[in-house]
């Protein structure tokens, strides 16, 4: 039987790579911890560390074991929250996994909103993880609904999923730049030009797949720089760096410095479902995944920023 304190001292020793930090870290002793980790390596079979005077570090499998303690530890600490939630007769509380999706499509926030409205006293946890993990927690009951990007197997025998939204991308670039002044923007017209992609999390591939929709689309993106999320591509954009493409409930919120057009002939756009577990325990649970379902989708009529419509 696995000890959660050993994986919690495994996990902080392969944080720190050093003994004595994750020690100080622990609040224990560098003996204990010590004995704990050998401890741990000695149930398992399993050299978890290289060591050396100067460090230790991971090994391959120990890099393998440390991924999968990090989750049974997630894990452990959303059913420890759930439980003490019970305990305190809190019996509406929710766990929520999602997507940065469905915090700034307003999705999440209005869902929450609403639940707040109807049922004040109904306790939240928030976790943003990627879609397995979710998943993951779906099953294992310590969360109650998910919002993903990407819907699970349609014969996956214990989830259910449905539609939320979909996000149009559109085309971001700098005010000023030459295309800015152009109501309407070819395929041609972007080729070759510098483009800043924006990662996908949990997508090992993002890359080449925006790059082949870009191609399929009729032209070939200059990629200079990857952007981790959409605001940090519309600050590059922003500051003359490139184009990107952005959903549109992002593109609400930015300044001048941009311009904005709807490119009518690439076709993609950012998806959220919502995921839950087809058994329903609480009525809470089905109560909060009726308001997210029904909830209205707004990203936003207004014009867009610099007073271009961009056929949007």
């Amino acid at each position: 039987m696995l000890d959660l304190r050993q994986l919690r001292y495994f996990s902080a020793v392969a944080e720190t790579e050093h003994v004595g930090r994750a020690a100080e870290q622990l609040h224990i002793s560098q003996s204990p911890l010590s004995r704990q980790i050998a401890q741990l390596e000695k149930n398992l079979g399993l050299t978890l560390f290289e060591r050396s005077q100067q460090r230790i570090r991971l090994t391959r499998d120990g890099a393998i074991f440390l991924s999968e303690a990090r989750a049974l530890l997630r894990h452990a600490d959303r059913l420890e929250n759930l439980g003490r939630r019970l305990g305190r007769g809190e019996e509406g509380g929710l766990c929520i996994g999602y997507a940065a999706d469905a915090m700034h499509t307003g999705v999440l926030p209005g869902a929450l909103r609403r639940l707040q409205e109807e049922s004040p006293g109904i306790h939240v946890a928030l976790y943003s993880m990627p879609a397995a993990e979710q998943f993951e927690g779906l099953r294992q009951r310590s969360l109650d609904i998910a919002l993903v990007r990407e819907p699970p197997d349609r014969d996956d025998p214990v989830l259910r999923a449905a539609p939320l939204l979909e996000d149009p991308l559109l085309l971001v670039l700098p005010a000023g730049h030459p295309l800015a002044a152009d109501e309407t923007i070819t395929a041609k017209d972007l080729d070759g030009q510098p483009w800043i992609a924006v990662e996908e999390p949990g997508d090992p591939v993002w890359r080449d797949t925006f790059v082949a929709s870009c191609v399929a689309s009729g032209f070939t993106p200059d990629i200079r720089l990857d952007a981790a999320d959409p605001l940090t591509a519309l600050g590059l954009v922003a500051s003359g760096l490139g184009l990107a493409l952005v959903q549109k409930s992002m593109v609400r919120g930015a300044t001048d410095a941009v311009a904005v057009r709807a490119l009518p002939w690439y076709e993609a756009s950012v998806r959220l479902w919502a995921v839950w577990h087809h058994v329903d325990l609480r009525p809470v649970v089905a109560a909060f995944r009726e308001t997210v379902l029904s909830a209205e989708r707004e990203l936003g009529e207004g014009p867009l920023p610099g007073g271009l419509s961009g056929g949007v």
